[in-house]
């Protein structure tokens, strides 16, 4: 299992072990992290599911080890195996401090590393398919949390609608939260530059194709406005989540090209000239984010976004200033908000995208995010060598186990 990680003998620095559940996002998310982690003198495991960017991930300066995972899986026994097979994974890496991220991986590692003793640093970036549902799936997922969140020195939230909720509901104690400009943005990489060659006015979607993102929303407007403005574009930039019953279907996206109403640009390793293609970056979704990044990056780039009101959405958006909200669910009033993109003056549409720059600029910095995770980091290495100091949460779940 542990293939392309050296033996820790090797290697004298301590370990910092970040786990997601897929690869892709540790990569696209969490680069700029590992790199200042390694410049603070950690040595980088990360545990995920092997995909096509554990190459890049390589590159990064980290290790990988495998890990299984089924990211919608609810068979206990198969659940239990994933559980004791992440443990196993911990003992043989060593770690001394886990930073987890995504859903399923931030309950199952703190769990795994709970019985280790090993410090853990969560992070809250979605609430994920279990809270989305109602009935035993929802409960179910509420006592994993509870339990699972007794243990992590810091947990880190990326809106503070997700925070206040965790703490209402009793899964996690305000005292070891902290809430985060969403992942942050490389305001340095995404910076403004000129759309490289003319064209007709660009409306982009950047999303995992899933139908809780808006996508159909999205290309029922398309059909509204392209009905008044014809050569308008709308183009779809993600991945197919081949297999994912909540997914768009590729054949229904083809059928979407063949009519005529959307290009599907498909996924990107580099979304810098992407974002330059597009005059507005636009987001319909309905599934309960954290901070989308894609918002953040194409508002850094001082591109308008229209997005819905609701979590985590709304946190990209000086409605009015730096975009639009709109309600969810709604394509005729997306497709209304995106008339109005169209028919803004010059000067209007310049000044909404310097505002998007300068706010994400002073707000959602990735730099700010860096310098929390180190404080927390720091932080958990001191308490890992105080028993004293991680038997409270030991001990509070024992009590209520």
């Amino acid at each position: 299992m542990y293939r392309h990680a050296q033996p820790r003998h090797e290697d004298p620095r301590p370990v910092a072990c970040l786990s997601a559940n897929t690869t892709w996002y540790v990569v696209n998310f969490r680069s700029r992290l590992i790199a200042s982690l390694i410049e603070q003198g950690w040595r980088v495991v990360v545990l995920s599911p092997t995909d096509r960017h554990v190459s890049r991930l390589i590159a990064c300066g980290a290790e990988h080890v495998p890990l299984e995972l089924d990211n919608a899986g609810t068979n206990p026994l198969r659940e239990l195996h994933t559980l004791w097979s992440i443990r196993r994974a911990l003992k043989q890496i060593a770690p001394s401090v886990v930073l987890t991220f995504t859903p399923k991986v931030n309950i199952y590692l703190s769990m795994a590393a709970r019985s280790l003793h090993v410090p853990v640093i969560a992070n809250i970036s979605g609430l994920g398919r279990g809270f989305e549902s109602r009935g035993w799936l929802q409960r179910v997922s509420q006592v994993l949390y509870r339990t699972a969140l007794k243990w992590p020195s810091t947990v880190f939230f990326q809106n503070e609608e997700d925070r206040t909720h965790f703490i209402a509901a009793g899964l996690v104690r305000a005292s070891r939260t902290q809430r985060l400009p969403g992942s942050g943005v490389d305001v340095q990489r995404f910076s403004p530059r000129a759309k490289p060659h003319g064209g007709p006015i660009r409306f982009l979607l950047v999303a995992r194709l899933l139908w809780a993102k808006g996508v159909g929303e999205f290309v029922e407007a398309a059909r509204i406005v392209k009905a008044q403005h014809p050569d308008v574009e709308f183009a779809l930039a993600g991945f197919v989540d081949e297999g994912n019953d909540a997914a768009v279907p590729r054949a229904t996206i083809e059928a979407w090209e063949s009519e005529g109403l959307v290009k599907f640009l498909g996924s990107f390793d580099d979304m810098v000239p992407v974002y330059a293609q597009a005059d507005c970056v636009v987001l319909p979704s309905y599934y309960r984010e954290g901070v989308p990044r894609s918002l953040l990056e194409a508002a850094s780039m001082g591109k308008p976004i229209i997005t819905t009101d609701s979590v985590g959405c709304r946190d990209t958006v000086a409605h009015g200033v730096t975009g639009w909200l709109v309600k969810p669910r709604d394509a005729q009033a997306l497709a209304e908000t995106m008339a109005r993109v169209l028919h803004m003056p010059a000067d209007q549409a310049a000044q909404v995208s310097l505002q998007a720059r300068q706010r994400i600029v002073a707000e959602f910095d990735e730099q700010i995010v860096l310098d929390a995770y180190g404080e927390a980091v720091h932080s958990a290495r001191i308490d890992s060598s105080n028993p004293a100091a991680l038997a409270e949460p030991l001990q509070a779940f024992l009590k209520n186990a």
